[in-house]
């Protein structure tokens, strides 16, 4: 058999569902165990990986042609279930995280190195048979004290991790100060995407929702004065740069209402960091600092363009 047909019938003995022994599926298989084509299984390794290396792994090594752009596709389809079966495990960092990476589990590693040797079946029962606990052993590291938050008069829970605390924070200090009565249309969580999601509304206001994947952190709607917030919260990448805005433009070019852009920060340390990267005319909130505001050039203080 091939390297290929090898990674299938692993996810097959384990008990994957037939979703996950997919091609795509065998292939992140492949390039997690850092395991190219006529290479053996017995010399397969768990080194942290994230999904871009995964991609570039399958196509440099299986002449594969996944575009960059599919991230998504592999996360949902492999990592999601893999990480929920206890075969691989995450480094705990949010997933919009650069760093932000996955390995194999020991314990699968162990089944993996044994791949057509005499040993492969004991130890394919040794996992199954430590199966649940395992699975249990590796959910009990996302099992985390969840964020309580209150979005459009509706009780939230947010994922722990510090960018999602600026996203509560966002909600509850600057919101009430800055965007008094506002309603929330988007918010993602860095583990569920799209927690809030009114697309009703944002196709009501112009929005091109075919582009959502452009969407900034949290999106906020004032009817009393026809003006949206677009805010990114920045606790390690992503202010709102000229880039971004040109992105956002480009969703909301048929939007009539006013738009502010907001770069949100934890503190001013992390403000410093990023200052050079944000847009002219736009905002920035500090969450340390939460009754002030930082402008950036132009006429106007909050107000749009």
């Amino acid at each position: 058999m091939d390297q290929l047909t090898y990674a299938k019938k692993v996810l097959s003995d384990i008990g994957m569902p037939k979703q996950q022994q997919s091609d795509l599926c065998a292939l992140s298989l492949l390039a997690l165990c850092d395991i190219k084509d006529h290479e053996s299984f017995s010399d397969a390794s768990n080194n942290w990986i994230r999904i871009h290396d995964i991609i570039q792994f399958v196509n440099t090594n299986y002449a594969s042609s996944y575009a960059e752009n599919s991230r998504e596709t592999f996360r949902k389809q492999a990592m999601h279930h893999f990480r929920n079966a206890a075969l691989i495990e995450d480094n705990g960092l949010a997933t919009n995280s650069p760093n932000y990476r996955y390995r194999l589990t020991p314990e699968f590693l162990a089944v993996i190195k044994k791949m057509g040797k005499r040993e492969y079946n004991k130890a394919v029962k040794l996992f199954l048979s430590s199966h649940e606990s395992l699975k249990s052993k590796y959910a009990s590291k996302k099992a985390m004290p969840m964020l309580p938050v209150r979005i459009n008069n509706k009780d939230y829970h947010l994922s722990p991790g510090s960018h999602n605390l600026l996203q509560k924070d966002i909600l509850e200090k600057f919101a009430p100060r800055f965007a008094p009565n506002s309603e929330c249309l988007y918010l993602g969580d860095t583990t569920q995407k799209d927690l809030v999601k009114d697309e009703k509304k944002m196709e009501e206001l112009g929005f091109d929702i075919t582009l959502h994947d452009k969407m900034p952190d949290v999106v906020l709607y004032s009817a009393d004065k026809d003006w949206l917030y677009f805010i990114e919260a920045v606790d390690s990448v992503g202010p709102m740069s000229p880039e971004r805005i040109i992105d956002i433009q480009r969703m909301t070019k048929q939007v009539e209402c006013g738009k502010i852009f907001v770069t949100a920060f934890p503190d001013f340390k992390k403000y410093k960091r990023f200052s050079e990267q944000i847009a002219w005319e736009t905002e920035v909130w500090i969450a340390e600092m939460p009754d002030h505001m930082i402008h950036l050039n132009g006429d106007k203080f909050l107000g749009p363009r």
